[in-house]
């Protein structure tokens, strides 16, 4: 099984994105520096020019690179708490164990953000996380992958905001803009067919938040994790194996 997590399968703009990074770390630059230019990375790395301005194209999209026009290229400075410089080399979003790593990381924080709101959500937090779960499900039904997103980022921090626990809210924040990274380097956006199961799990986590049951709130975030895994594993499966 690990044979068939060779590179062979990942276009070049991927592994280049990934020795990107690779470098930042290695060469210790700090948010806000100057990073070598496309053609001083593309001689470094080995590369077409056209190859490194796609991989710095995503690593903008995902706020690891930021790139000024005329000036050059630099590290991000708003990479916040878990991408920070001090997380140095922590998470590559090719690496498909980091990858697993961070569903389970998820699962924590996201089990005890839902626990807690259970207990501390206002009525203005719950109105949000339902407004949230209503557009998520409008962008199910009517196709529309960017919606869904929208509403799928909007009711997990909304749920973290209503856990009124500062530290929960930035780690939650932050596990899932790894995760956006992960799909946006490495799988293209959404995922297999698990939309509409997350569409009734979301509803389970929000009934049971808004009836005040903590330990019903953290077992159903704790299942819809659980299911966004096995859907990612299916579709590595699929793209992997055919």
């Amino acid at each position: 099984m690990e044979e068939a997590r060779a590179d062979t399968y990942r276009p070049g703009y991927e592994l280049i994105a990934e020795q990107i990074l690779q470098l930042i770390v290695e060469s210790r630059l700090q948010p806000g520096d100057r990073m070598p230019t496309e053609k001083e990375l593309a001689e470094r790395l080995g590369a077409s020019r056209t190859v490194v301005r796609e991989a710095i194209k995503i690593l903008s999209a995902v706020g690891r690179v930021r790139a000024q026009k005329g000036r050059g290229l630099y590290v991000a400075d708003d990479e916040g708490m878990l991408g920070s410089s001090r997380w140095g080399g922590f998470f590559l979003p090719t690496d498909l164990d980091h990858v697993y790593m961070l569903f389970e990381f998820r699962r924590v924080q996201e089990s005890a953000a839902s626990r807690l709101a259970a207990t501390r959500a206002t009525p203005a937090e719950l109105r949000a996380i339902e407004t949230a779960a209503q557009l998520c499900e409008q962008g199910h039904l009517t196709d529309q992958t960017a919606l869904f997103d929208r509403g799928d980022d909007e009711f997990h921090l909304g749920i973290a905001t209503a856990s009124h626990n500062p530290f929960l809210l930035a780690a939650v924040r932050e596990a899932r803009r790894l995760q956006r990274q992960s799909s946006t380097i490495g799988l293209h956006g959404a995922l297999g067919s698990h939309a509409a199961e997350a569409i009734t799990e979301h509803a389970a986590i929000y009934e049971a938040i808004r009836r005040g049951d903590p330990e019903a709130a953290a077992a159903a975030a704790g299942v819809h994790l659980d299911k966004t895994l096995e859907d990612y594993r299916r579709e590595i499966q699929r793209r992997l194996f055919g």
